[in-house]
């Protein structure tokens, strides 16, 4: 589907029903949730390769071309809103896509996202156990990720952040497995602080739940889908 600059991202959709936007992470992956998307019936889903990654096209690019991308596509599809589940990176743009275009998006789920900060000790934990997870093989575009996680950073350092999350007007549910090797404080924290916002746990589930929690992960998305419904 072509952009407002002509630009071909990638795009997949099936079902039909109340439509949701599938963010995958990296950044610069491409999408790689449809088989968590596939089991979703009786949802609209909607998968496109983010700019630059997959087969998509484009080159690296910031943070506003990425939101810009997910307000182009929402327009191009016709819809006056959607739910917006974004996984890890996929998780954190949600958010800013939320905050900038916040009349467009009927609900978010954040799963496993990393949260607005930069904290070295949640690093610390992280890097100690990278190698603990199952990991996928995915389509990955460091150019697209060193760009993105970059403005991400410049982003998180904005004076009235946290005021702005705090005026958020959607239902906003963070997920967080209690296995993922990336620790859950900050979606913790984002649940207290923003006015709809809640946090879940998904037990003894990893970063990439789908490879060994399907099942539950699927169940617990619908659940959150079904009780955020417009």
């Amino acid at each position: 589907m072509a952009m407002a600059d002509g630009i071909e991202l990638h795009l997949e959709t099936f079902g039909t029903g109340r439509s949701v936007v599938w963010l995958p992470g990296g950044p610069g992956l491409n999408n790689y949730l449809g088989p968590v998307a596939k089991a979703m019936s009786g949802f609209r889903n909607i998968l496109a390769d983010p700019r630059g990654t997959g087969s998509s096209e484009g080159q690296p690019h910031g943070l506003g071309v990425a939101i810009q991308d997910l307000e182009d596509l929402r327009r191009a599809l016709g819809l006056d809103s959607w739910t917006v589940v974004g996984h890890s990176w996929g998780a954190d743009l949600g958010l800013a896509y939320g905050l900038a275009h916040g009349k467009s998006v009927s609900s978010i789920v954040s799963i496993a996202g990393t949260g607005v900060q930069n904290d070295r000790d949640w690093h610390a934990a992280y890097e100690s156990r990278i190698d603990e997870e199952p990991h996928g093989d995915y389509q990955y575009n460091p150019e697209v990720h060193r760009l993105l996680l970059a403005e991400w950073r410049s982003f998180i350092k904005a004076p009235d952040l946290l005021a702005r999350i705090a005026a958020l007007p959607m239902p906003i549910t963070f997920l967080h497995g209690t296995n993922d090797i990336r620790p859950s404080w900050p979606g913790e924290q984002l649940a207290h602080l923003a006015p709809d916002g809640r946090y879940l746990e998904l037990a003894d589930a990893p970063h990439e739940a789908w490879f060994t929690h399907r099942d539950a992960l699927v169940r617990v998305l619908r659940e959150i889908l079904l009780s955020t419904a417009p």
